[in-house]
Formats: structure tokens, sequence, C-alpha cells
């Protein structure tokens, strides 16, 4: 019995040929590694741009904490009184806090004031929630980039149903 081949002979590819390959591969390489550097990038600005409130809203303790009765709102913000809790801080004729973190006009809501400003942030699972809102945004958006330019889709997904269950969670909260 003679012995068949299983294998076809190799075939030498030209020197462009392999040239052009490597390229592509390069090209590959580069292109995920830009869009993982704009997924972070995204990420980073969400996670900055929450903390600068979200650190009044979690971090209570040793602030100038209280109640503020919603008054007016104009705008996107909202101003009425605060009535400091216990005796940290003072009693303020007008403070302001965003309108999104106000459930109704005419209500108290737990708030924290930012040291040496008029400017309060809602205290409370609400506010922490409505605190992280910029980043849940961010998720969503690296969501598309991690999809689209790496093609991580699980990965992807798993940042998107997170994204969307934290906007879900302060849209319920408020």
């Amino acid at each position: 019995m003679s012995r068949s081949r299983t294998h076809s002979p190799s075939v030498k590819r030209s020197r462009a040929r392999r040239a052009g390959e490597s390229a592509y591969g390069a090209l590959l390489v580069v292109r995920t590694g830009l869009m993982g550097a704009l997924a972070l990038l995204l990420l980073t600005a969400g996670v900055w741009t929450s903390w600068r409130t979200a650190q009044y809203a979690m971090l209570v303790k040793g602030r100038e904490h209280g109640t503020m009765t919603v008054a007016a709102c104009h705008d996107d913000r909202c101003t009425g009184p605060y009535v400091p809790a216990g005796g940290t801080g003072e009693r303020r004729a007008k403070v302001s806090i965003v309108q999104a973190a106000v459930p109704d006009r005419g209500k108290p809501v737990e708030v924290t004031v930012k040291p040496g400003t008029e400017r309060a942030v809602r205290t409370g699972a609400a506010g922490v929630l409505h605190a992280w809102v910029p980043f849940a945004g961010s998720l969503l958006l690296a969501a598309l980039v991690v999809a689209g330019g790496m093609r991580l889709r699980r990965t992807a997904w798993a940042m998107g149903f997170f994204g969307a269950v934290l906007l879900g969670a302060a849209f319920a909260a408020l």
C-alpha cells in the first residue's frame, strides 16, 4: 500500500506578501490599543466627573449636612432654606441644588453643603446614585467603543448592562 500525503507542500510566500500581513497585524494591534485608550479615557472622565459630586454625597461624616426645603426652581437649579442637622454648620436662608436631584417642591431633602459655597448635594441612596450618573453614561459610551473598536462583545455587553442598571436605579431612586 502506498502512503498518501495528508498535507499539501508548503508554498513560499513572497516577501511583499509577508510584509503586508505583518503590517496588517500591526494595524490591528494599534487599533485595539487606541480603542482601549479611548475607552479608558471615557471611563476616567466619567469617574472624575462623578467623584466631584459623589464625595459629598457619600462621605457625609465630618461635613456640614442637614435638610433643605425646596422653595423655587429656575433653569436647572432649585433653591431654598437650609437647616443644619445637630450642631454642625449654620442656618442659611438660601442654598441651591441641582433640579434633577429634587423629588418635589416643598419637601425637605437631606443635603450636604459644599465647603465655601452655597451649593448643596443630595445625600442618601438617591443622592449617591444621582452623583454616579455621569459614570453610568461613560460606561454606556465605552461599551460601544469596546464592542466596535476592540471586538470584545461580552465585555461590552457587561459594561453596557451595568451602565444601564446604574442609570435605571438613579431614575427609580429620584
